[in-house]
């Protein structure tokens, strides 16, 4: 399989080049292609990692499927052959790695869900017991389990910069309480029912964030669902709170770039190629533990 950094289809609308993905408007419907980016601390780093934006658009289609009777999405197809027929062209490109969809106004918010005590809510709980503002038990220690996991929102921020952690008091005014409700109940009713297929299958999620949008006047989930770039994904085996955990997802990125002296702007720094070599491992290992597939 091509990796692929950029994409340039001049038949097509391009709309918007995230982090990960490009977007073209079809009319009425978008396409939305997951290149082979990788970004860490909100930068986009000038490695490609091989086979990312097939394994993010596979595990997407796995949870899609899997949440769709808790809740609806956007997901129309990945076979190119069910796009529309300017797509057709560049097939090589888009197999695998691209999503027909439903064309959603995203929420200004994104949804995060926090089952177990890592990252910066670990930083914040020993400072002040708490996450994002909420009173957790005495006692936790790193990678420690949430039996009840908790909803920290934060705003959407664009590229380069960093989102910033709101309470759900200030997610209420900016999506009205009832709607605020609903997302919050979706999130972590969504975030419980991966975890719990998570753990059968080998995998522990220990937080996730969640992206919702307005399609014809219902809440829809949108973009990508439970990947390795959306959550973090730890081993079962071998689980023990109280130290930081193996991962099959970017952290291992992130402990490589926080051995360098970089101020963690723009530009980043070039990854050796283990570095490059491992992570594709792990994405593609994530993959094949969640879904049975393989390249």
């Amino acid at each position: 399989m091509k990796t692929i950094t950029q994409t340039n289809f001049p038949d097509l609308k391009k709309v918007s080049q995230g982090k990960v993905r490009d977007i073209y408007d079809l009319g009425e419907h978008l396409l939305i292609v997951a290149t082979d980016r990788i970004s860490a601390f909100d930068v986009v780093l000038p490695n490609a990692i091989p086979y990312k934006g097939y394994v993010l658009t596979q595990i997407s289609k796995f949870w899609f499927q899997k949440m769709s009777s808790l809740m609806p999405n956007h997901l129309i197809s990945v076979d190119v052959a069910d796009f529309p027929a300017p797509c057709h062209k560049y097939k090589d490109e888009l197999e695998g790695r691209s999503m027909l969809v439903k064309k959603a106004k995203p929420l200004p918010v994104e949804c995060i869900v926090r089952g177990y005590l890592t990252g910066s809510g670990l930083k914040d709980y020993q400072k002040t017991g708490k996450v994002c503002g909420i009173e957790l038990p005495q006692g936790l220690v790193e990678s420690s389990r949430l039996e009840s996991p908790i909803f920290t929102p934060s705003t959407k921020a664009e590229i380069g910069d960093h989102d910033q952690n709101i309470s759900f008091e200030r997610m209420s005014e900016i999506l009205g309480a009832e709607k605020a409700e609903k997302v919050k109940r979706l999130s972590l009713d969504i975030y419980s029912a991966a975890r719990k297929v998570g753990e059968e299958k080998g995998i522990i999620i220990a937080d996730t964030k969640f992206e919702m949008g307005d399609f014809n006047n219902e809440l829809i989930l949108i973009d990508e669902v439970l990947t390795p770039d959306s959550s973090r994904f730890w081993p079962l085996a071998g689980y023990q709170a109280g130290k930081s955990q193996p991962s099959f997802d970017k952290q291992f990125v992130r402990d490589y770039l926080n051995t360098l002296d970089w101020n963690k702007q723009a530009p980043g720094p070039e990854l050796p190629k283990e570095v490059v070599e491992k992570t594709s491992q792990k994405y593609l290992e994530a993959l094949k533990i969640l879904t049975g597939q393989s390249i």
